[in-house]
């Protein structure tokens, strides 16, 4: 089984950064990618981004050069680098270990509120 762990959510004010985290534990040697995705109130589970181990990446158009994400070395662990936040961006923050096999494994989700 593989467990997912976010962190790094929090209030901040419109124009500001924040850096989310995500880990991978357990069994992860079938994991070949990490993404992120969050939900508003009322609304859907949408994209962020995503990226393999080997670097590859994905971004839901309309946060290209806002958002940036990375993998840690370990290839079990990836950030989300967030600027220029605005009131649009708050929702929960979730993270999602891809796997082999079709598999997939999210985490609890992390609050990202932007208020002034």
């Amino acid at each position: 089984q593989v467990q997912v762990v976010e962190s790094g959510g929090g209030l901040v004010q419109p124009g500001g950064s924040l850096r989310l985290s995500c880990e991978a534990s357990g069994s992860t040697s079938n994991i070949y990618g990490m993404g992120w995705y969050r939900q508003a109130p009322g609304k859907q589970r949408e994209l962020v981004a995503t990226i393999t181990r080997a670097g590859v990446t994905t971004y839901q158009d309309s946060l290209k050069g806002r958002f940036t994400i990375a993998i840690a070395s370990a290839k079990t662990a990836a950030y989300l680098q967030m600027n220029s936040l605005n009131f649009e961006d708050t929702a929960v923050y979730y993270c999602y270990a891809m796997a082999q096999y079709n598999r997939g494994y999210w985490g609890q989700g992390t609050q990202v509120t932007v208020s002034s």
